[in-house]
């Protein structure tokens, strides 16, 4: 569930290898594999090299299938594993087996295998431009597990030995993945222009520049590269993945949703591949669909990832037990390296649903004790996988239906402000003023909804918590309540403090009121903290005087 803005170079690094074979007819089987992989059709390249080695079982065959299970959305180390040894097995000396090997190792979380491949490349005196390619992309291949100043080192040597013959453009292209890990936004776009004219697939290029652009957050340049994509083949599905990507972002969930449907149509049925739709569609809060595909290959993967894919969506559900059993699946089968921040924030939030339903008074104090270990891990992390502070808001909060909402009293106005959303779901201004009017409607729940989506929105945007955080103390959830005020608290910036001192003197002593029962002392630090930002607040005065006797 990483962001998938920055679309994982991993998932970018789909290199084409160009060998050079005297039978023609099976270079081209060999680019036909390279190409699949390139255009998300893993189940297809699995197929063309699996038949390449039934009628020539050599090591570079056995290689090209491994590395397929090494680039598909989430690896398979163990088919690769195999497929490598079976290269060695055909040739002890194959330096691209070798590679692949120790590319599993890094994929594991093994650094050690860093140093595996600067020997394989130095065993094999740097004179074979592809051993050099593939150990760069090994070195590439995984957003934690990488080295790509070593990477960019590999990939300059390659070219040079390329140029008598022509530099293949996916050197290029992996150059440019190796500087967005460096950060080098710069580097990574020359390196991609230079791909550009000597890529027979444009589409590929102006993917990975958009995607580029979307890591620099200039949307607009992305959108135009994206569509270059698309109008030069429309058939590539991993344009459509980077346009869902820009959809998402601007919360086009409709129209995300046709992307993945377009990707879908162009990528292939690999499992693996079906799976990474079920994580898009996740992302795109289509919990339907993303339960849909994932329900139809979740008995042909073997890897655990897909119990993890499960509890995201149960936990969406608010299916909290049923949702731990998965994650304790995931977590029990998967490699401990495997095992992110993020979903110990899952975890965290799955033992917050629990702790909101337990009556065993010490069963709940430890559920919410772990709920806050688990999530203070992934935002140590400053992972973004999903809001924390507001997922537990929502937790507390529980979540009113449309039917809720629709049940409450509304207006004129509120109906015409609906429309309005409802035809663009971006549109703050319209989102401002319809949660306005449901607060002075009272539809205490209609407010509530409008204001989580205002703030998904602009997630920086103080004022949009404190008002989810008085909708939710009118609508009686103290709880969820005292969430919001203080992810209000937390969002003002030190230069807006002057001008949010009244509110902020109100959330403090809210916060406080709300907590004086069962936390004195987070009452007594926060009423005093009220009382200082505004000493003429009598009823922080008060509070303050009382709990202080």
């Amino acid at each position: 569930m990483k962001d998938i803005m920055n679309m994982n170079v991993k998932k970018l690094a789909f290199g084409a290898a160009v060998v050079f074979f005297t039978n023609f007819a099976v270079a081209q089987t060999v680019q036909d594999g390279i190409n699949s992989i390139d255009s998300d059709k893993y189940a297809q390249a699995k197929t063309n090299f699996t038949n390449m080695i039934a009628s020539a079982p050599t090591a570079e065959n056995y290689f090209y299938l491994g590395n397929t299970y090494l680039k598909q959305g989430e690896p398979d180390y163990a088919a690769a594993t195999d497929s490598f040894n079976k290269g060695l097995a055909a040739d002890g000396k194959s330096y691209l087996n070798k590679l692949g090997l120790a590319t599993v190792k890094l994929g594991k979380g093994d650094k050690s295998a860093i140093a595996e491949i600067q020997k394989i490349v130095t065993d094999s005196k740097e004179k074979d431009a592809e051993v050099l390619f593939r150990a760069a992309e090994a070195l590439t291949l995984f957003e934690k597990n990488n080295s790509p100043d070593l990477a960019i080192q590999y990939l300059n040597k390659a070219i040079e030995r390329a140029e008598k013959k022509g530099v293949p453009a996916h050197y290029y292209y992996t150059l440019g993945d190796a500087y967005r890990l460096k950060r080098m936004p710069g580097d990574a776009m020359s390196a991609y222009d230079k791909a550009l004219p000597l890529a027979k697939n444009k589409a590929s290029v102006y993917t990975r520049i958009g995607t580029l652009w979307m890591a620099a957050q200039q949307w607009q340049q992305a959108k135009t590269s994206i569509d270059k994509a698309i109008a030069t083949d429309p058939s590539y599905a991993p344009a459509y993945k980077a346009l869902a990507a820009y959809d998402i972002r601007y919360q086009q969930n409709a129209k995300a949703t046709q992307d993945l449907i377009n990707y879908t149509k162009y990528a292939d049925e690999d499992p693996y591949t079906q799976l990474e739709i079920a994580k898009l569609y996740f992302t795109n809060e289509d919990y339907a669909n993303s339960k849909q595909v994932l329900d139809k290959i979740f008995d042909k993967i073997n890897d655990p990832i897909k119990f993890k894919l499960r509890a995201y969506q149960l936990y969406a559900d608010g299916k909290y037990a049923e949702a731990k059993q998965n994650m304790d699946s995931f977590v029990s089968q998967a490699d401990k390296s495997r095992v992110q921040p993020a979903d110990q924030g899952l975890q965290g939030l799955i033992a917050a649903g629990l702790a909101k339903t337990e009556t065993d008074a010490a069963k709940k104090t430890a559920l919410t004790t772990e709920a806050q270990q688990k999530i203070a891990i992934a935002k140590a992390a400053k992972d973004e996988t999903l809001k924390w502070d507001m997922e537990l808001v929502k937790i507390a909060g529980g979540g009113a239906s449309q039917a809720d909402i629709d049940a409450g009293p509304t207006n004129p106005t509120i109906e015409g402000l609906k429309q309005k959303v409802a035809a663009n779901a971006q549109d703050s201004d319209s989102l401002f003023k319809l949660a306005t009017a449901y607060q002075d409607a009272k539809n205490w729940n209609g407010a509530i909804a409008t204001w989580q989506k205002m703030n998904a929105l602009l997630p920086d945007w103080a004022p949009g918590y404190y008002s989810l955080g008085y909708s939710y103390q009118q609508a009686g959830n103290n709880d969820a309540a005292k969430m919001a005020y203080e992810k209000f608290i937390s969002t003002v910036k030190p230069a807006e403090q002057g001008a949010n001192k009244q509110t902020l003197a109100y959330a403090y002593f809210a916060v406080a009121y709300m907590s004086k029962d069962s936390d004195v002392a987070k009452a007594k630090d926060y009423v005093a903290k009220s009382v200082q930002l505004d000493p003429t607040y009598q009823d922080a005065v008060k509070l303050n005087a009382e709990i202080n006797k």
